[in-house]
């Protein structure tokens, strides 16, 4: 969700009255606080294999630690942890469980114990950033020195077939520069990094990583209300695969998902001496086919993705 702060035109004595009234939206942390975020994610994917509908249900709860190490005019460099890292998914009838709690076995049967290990690493080990006031990652500043950390020992996977490849493709992804650039995003890149006023719009534009898939987000914001230091937000997101967007290899098989379109609407509230939400809930909608395509076959799987998101400040 990023957008281009766009001004409504109209008599000059109006608009400097807006811009008096109306506050800074940046993302503006002190130095050295820790400032905690809880997001909580829950996601219905149906689709059609064959004739046959298949449902996948998951739930995603991640737990952002953020702290701005050193700040110039231009950008921050802050050092970002992800304390928590707990996902749950059903498949047709079969459970798995990741967790950073646990240690995992990087070398188990058990796909849910080798994302364990893989997010174990990740939780114990810090992001460093370089941000803009709008809260967007221009750069992570480790990330392959943190790619590196979290992909040892993963010649230790033993378990092999389809489930291995999806599983190695999957880790691959996580941890790749534009991966990490979207875990944090999700949190802090909400922002024009300009004054406003009630009623006025900004857009932002960003390329995300989910499940493997490149999407481009467009989303536009607009300034409801404003309540002392809480700013009443709304926006509105399009999202469709990103152009020459790269397939997902999943064993012999290669996925496209070229027509995938959707939208997305947020109502959040965000507290403007930090830029940081406070409160926010999303709805997304995304619709279309996957082509799948492989050794002697090729098909298409219509698909719907429908999640719901929730992120708030804690303590």
């Amino acid at each position: 969700m990023k957008k281009l702060f766009v001004f409504g035109i109209g008599a000059l004595i109006s608009i400097t009255a807006l811009a008096q009234n109306g506050p800074v939206l940046k993302l503006n942390l002190e130095k050295n606080k820790v400032y905690r975020l809880n997001s909580v994610s829950e996601q219905t994917i149906n689709q059609t294999v064959n004739g046959n509908q298949q449902t996948v249900n998951s739930k995603t709860q991640y737990t952002l630690s953020l702290k701005m190490l050193d700040a110039t005019p231009d950008f921050m460099i802050a050092e970002a942890r992800f304390d928590t890292i707990l996902v749950s998914t059903n498949a047709m009838g079969k459970t798995t469980l990741i967790s950073s709690a646990s240690e995992g076995n990087i070398a188990s049967s058990e796909a849910g114990e080798i994302m364990s290990a893989i997010m174990n690493r990740l939780s114990k080990n810090a992001l460093f950033l370089k941000m803009d006031y709008s809260g967007k990652t221009l750069e992570i500043v480790n990330a392959k020195m943190l790619a590196d950390i979290v992909l040892r020992d993963t010649s230790a996977i033993t378990l092999t077939g389809p489930v291995a490849t999806a599983i190695k493709s999957q880790i691959q992804g996580m941890v790749s520069n534009e991966s990490f650039k979207t875990m944090v995003d999700m949190f802090t890149y909400n922002m024009p990094a300009k004054q406003v006023a009630t009623g006025d719009k900004w857009n932002t534009s960003q390329t995300m990583n989910s499940g493997g898939m490149n999407l481009d987000v467009t989303t536009e914001y607009q300034l409801n209300k404003l309540s002392g230091e809480k700013a009443e937000i709304s926006a509105e997101a399009n999202i469709k695969a990103a152009a020459n967007a790269v397939p997902i290899n999943s064993g012999p098989a290669k996925v496209t998902y070229d027509d995938l379109k959707g939208l997305s609407k947020s109502t959040m509230v965000v507290d403007s001496s930090t830029g940081l939400p406070v409160d926010s809930k999303t709805k997304t909608q995304i619709t279309g086919n996957l082509g799948v395509s492989g050794p002697g076959f090729s098909m298409q799987i219509p698909m719907e993705i429908s999640g719901e998101t929730k992120v708030t400040a804690l303590p």
